[in-house]
């Protein structure tokens, strides 16, 4: 490429997460030629920073806004369909403390007359639970709810709050690796359209005469582009994107939500594979499941106006770590039970509401024109919804472009989910798999649970040379990590640690790891040892230190010590 030589496309993605990854594989499936590009790595931001939840949104009920529900619980029913590999069932599990608590507060609450619900009791938990189970009947692969008091709740929780008298369940759905779904859009995008392309630690300088002039962080080379369509996906960070594109914009009003991942075996073992979706005294909903063999706890929800400064403040935990409590007194919990902890901003609308959980987590597309380039900003999303917002946006980008659509992905597997076996068949997959490649069907296993059916490519990469174990990571090779440094778009030593794998979440995070993971996969992206031992600082920096990224995950400080 010459320099200043305009590279044209039909569309340009600003931003890589969810929002941005999945319309880039919407588009790339349509034949549209699209670039896709990012400050950081893939879903580095606040796509990595969720409840790592697919779900339905069963709060959002007392809003009102029922459309968002039926839309989210079709998408979760979908995701489970389509992304079996990441996205499985999860039992949940609502304490109710009343039998006629939060009747008026709800009613209030569907009217927008405002007010926090501090107690929901039976009536209110049941008539929300009958709703749901109606809204999300639309491709439906999980049970409907029941309801359950008395000795039955003791013996199912006996360590809960004994003024717990009754427990609501119904299903919703966890997705343990959202960072690899996100890349794994990238993946099928490229896969199925080679005109398009992804640039990851790119800055954008600005636009002007109908160009953008983006900069390689790295090389510092500048790149110009041309496209008739721009689509800002960049969450939290929408209207500073559009302000040096030239355009005045107020769409973003984020909020801050904060998790902690806890290792506490003994709540561990009496959650037994459900999570607890509870209220709070204030009038918030927090939450604990299992996660990664610990349990994850969530979440805040606070104004925020600077994405950047989003961190897991030890206020934060210590009111997660109280509500707990309060739900277990029996069990105590401490700051020497967090090995992790993040934050994230959720990129909600703009908004004057007093009650940050008020603001509708439902999304928006803005339109507006530099000239003849359409500027589509899209505000709010969740994760759950990624698939239908990018359909939808897809459509709003193809009638612009006068193109018709070629596929629906409604029903179109993602990435590691294709031809993913069911339960019945996962032993003969597994034993296929062993055979084929000379691996154990232990070590299948752990590569189906990380890569789905990608497994096959990732085992015959390792079944071809001589592998061994890592001397800090007995679980991962070396060979494994060398094929993520080589075909998963690596270009940082964090893109491995945070998002391509879930070392740093399962609080694996160590100087040892950090410094053999450097070197294994150092060679294959062209790190001398300088470079390398520059990566391993940055990457200890970002994570004891971070105030850059909103989405980064903080170790606590017992693990850093270590």
């Amino acid at each position: 490429m010459k320099p200043g030589q305009i590279e044209a496309f039909d569309v340009v993605i600003i931003g890589a997460g969810i929002n941005g990854c999945g319309l880039f594989r919407e588009l790339a499936l349509q034949g549209i030629r699209v670039l896709l590009i990012e400050r950081e790595d893939f879903c580095a931001g606040a796509s990595c920073a969720p409840s790592r939840l697919i779900h339905g949104g069963i709060k959002y009920l007392e809003t009102g806004e029922f459309r968002l529900v039926a839309q989210s619980t079709l998408e979760r029913n979908l995701l489970l369909r389509n992304a079996p590999h990441t996205v499985t069932p999860l039992p949940t599990t609502l304490p109710i403390r009343s039998w006629t608590g939060g009747i008026v507060p709800s009613l209030r609450r569907f009217l927008r007359l405002g007010g926090k619900m501090a107690d929901r009791g039976v009536i209110v938990i049941e008539l929300g639970l009958l709703i749901y189970d109606i809204l999300g009947r639309r491709a439906r692969v999980m049970p409907r709810h029941t309801l359950t008091w008395g000795r039955r709740v003791r013996r199912r929780w006996p360590h809960m709050a004994r003024n717990v008298i009754a427990t609501g369940r119904y299903y919703d759905a966890a997705i343990a690796r959202p960072e690899r779904l996100g890349f794994e859009c990238v993946q099928d995008g490229l896969a199925a359209n080679d005109t398009c392309e992804a640039w990851t630690y790119v800055d954008l300088q600005g636009f002007s005469g109908g160009r953008l002039v983006v900069r390689d962080r790295f090389t510092g080379s500048e790149r110009v582009i041309a496209a008739p369509v721009i689509v800002n996906a960049g969450g939290a960070w929408i209207d500073r994107i559009n302000a040096t594109l030239g355009l005045a914009t107020h769409y973003i009003g984020g909020t801050k939500g904060s998790h902690l991942v806890l290792d506490h075996p003994v709540l561990l073992r009496e959650l037994n594979g459900e999570m607890v979706y509870f209220g709070t005294p204030d009038g918030r909903i927090c939450l604990a499941y299992p996660f990664l063999g610990h349990v994850l706890v969530g979440s805040t929800d606070i104004r925020i106006d600077d994405p950047d400064a989003a961190i897991c403040t030890d206020e934060e935990e210590a009111y997660m770590l109280r509500m707990l409590g309060d739900l277990f007194p029996a069990f105590a919990f401490g700051p020497q039970d967090v090995i992790y902890r993040y934050a994230g901003v959720r990129p909600l609308p703009a908004s004057s509401a007093g009650d940050p959980g008020a603001i509708s987590r439902d999304h928006l597309i803005h339109e507006d024109h530099l000239g003849h380039t359409t500027v589509l900003s899209l505000v709010g999303g969740k994760w759950t919804t990624f698939r239908g917002l990018a359909e939808e946006v897809a459509d709003q980008v193809l009638s612009k472009l006068q193109r018709a659509r070629r596929v629906s992905t409604r029903t179109l597997a993602i990435g590691g989910g294709r031809n993913f076996p069911k339960a019945k068949a996962r032993a003969a997959y597994l034993a296929s798999l062993a055979e084929t490649h000379g691996l154990s069907q232990e070590r299948c296993a752990s590569l189906l649970d990380r890569y789905g059916t990608q497994a096959e490519a990732v085992a015959a990469f390792c079944s071809a040379a001589p592998d061994t174990a890592l001397s800090s990571l007995q679980d991962y090779t070396r060979r494994e990590l060398d094929f993520i440094a080589r075909h998963e778009h690596v270009r940082c030593l964090s893109d491995v640690l945070f998002r391509r794998t879930t070392v740093a979440l399962e609080g694996r995070l160590s100087p040892d790891v950090t410094r053999e993971i450097a070197h294994i996969i150092g060679p294959s992206l062209g790190w001398d040892p300088i470079e390398s031992a520059r990566q391993v600082r940055n990457t200890w920096h970002d994570a004891n230190h971070h105030h850059g990224v909103a989405g980064t995950l903080q170790p606590s400080p017992e693990t850093v010590a270590s």
